[in-house]
């Protein structure tokens, strides 16, 4: 399917394509050269899902750490592509969409607490087969809606018969009360023009209390895990102060 020698470089895979598929070539998402390109970012997306799947085991098995409640996944509509590329001024063409876009592919990382957002961060940055591209910390500073996650854009290996092709995914991590309010703010407010500045302003307020919340429930979290912490020191000590009477006794 690929006729790509080399497959490094993304412009100069994209050029090499079957069927002669070039930068200028202009985007027709009902031919075949769309999904193509439809099926780069899908399986990119199964890449970074099975990455991050074997993450969520092995922090559950190894560490008794289960940070992550649930992944989802998402490819961006071919309608909102050509869309995308119409607000940044650019042509509709394969190689603006492959270049310039960089959420055509999407992974959603829900968690517990903004704690286990920000330790996620830093093992994704840590794999060494992954390249961070860009990222935004929309939980220290969120948008003017009230929007809060974290997104790093990066470049995702994919293994084809031909060799290794990097694909952009964009990468989202939020707590469950983010998700919550951010699933629920799309609905109302992106898929209908007629909500009012009020409104706006209310969801900007209830975004305020969600995060209120995730900030209350991080620090029962933090106590809880202190405490276990403590008993844990304080029963390993009584176990040792055990073992040598034992061992007194025994001399005795």
């Amino acid at each position: 399917m690929i006729e790509n020698e080399s497959t490094s470089d993304n412009n100069e895979y994209l050029i090499k394509m079957e069927n002669n598929l070039v930068n200028s070539e202009t985007i027709d998402i009902n031919d075949q050269n769309f999904q193509k390109m439809m099926f780069l970012y899908n399986s990119a997306l199964k890449e970074i899902k099975t990455k991050m799947e074997i993450l969520q085991d092995e922090l559950k098995i190894f560490s008794d750490y289960e940070p992550i409640e649930y992944i989802s996944t998402r490819i961006k509509k071919p309608e909102s592509i050509l869309e995308k590329l119409r607000r940044k001024n650019l042509a509709p063409t394969y190689g603006n969409m492959f270049q310039e876009i960089n959420d055509i592919a999407g992974i959603r990382i829900v968690c517990n607490f903004k704690k286990d957002v920000y330790r996620l961060v830093e093992i994704i940055e840590d794999f060494q087969d992954i390249r961070i591209l860009n990222r935004k910390d929309y939980l220290k500073k969120p948008k003017k809606s009230g929007y809060m996650s974290y997104h790093l854009i990066a470049e995702v290996p994919v293994n084809f018969s031909s060799g290794i092709m990097y694909v952009k995914v964009e990468i989202q991590l939020r707590t469950l009360g983010m998700d919550f309010w951010a699933s629920l703010e799309h609905k109302l407010k992106y898929k209908n023009a007629k909500i009012t500045k009020n409104e706006s302003n209310n969801l900007v307020k209830y975004a305020k209390i969600i995060n209120s919340i995730d900030e209350n429930m991080l620090t029962i979290s933090n106590r809880l895990e202190k405490e276990q912490k403590e008993n844990l020191m304080i029963e390993a000590a009584d176990t040792k102060e055990d073992s040598n009477k034992k061992k007194i006794f025994f001399k005795l």
